[in-house]
């Protein structure tokens, strides 16, 4: 489910098997900017800034449905770990 909307020849993208920060991908033509979900700030690339500015409106609108998303197509990122048990053994 890479592409979660589509406005004003804006594409944004939540991609499974991703990174943290829980980011979103806004692209406009050839270019594209990682934004990170709570904050709204820039991660990685760029965008030119009237799409920019249209991809941070689109965000603090649908930050909990972005977020939802996210998590769900990287549970592997908010999946609890295990914890290493050592065997000692002969010891009491």
């Amino acid at each position: 489910m890479p592409n979660f909307d589509y406005f004003d020849g804006i594409r944004i993208n939540i991609y499974y098997d991703e990174h943290l920060p829980p980011h979103i991908h806004a692209e406009y033509g050839e270019d594209e900017v990682l934004l990170v979900i709570e904050s709204g700030e820039i991660y990685e690339c760029w965008l030119p800034v009237k799409q920019l500015k249209k991809s941070r409106k689109w965000l603090i609108v649908n930050r909990p449905d972005a977020i939802a998303a996210f998590k769900a197509l990287n549970p592997h990122l908010y999946a609890p770990r295990k914890k290493k048990i050592k065997n000692i053994k002969g010891k009491k």
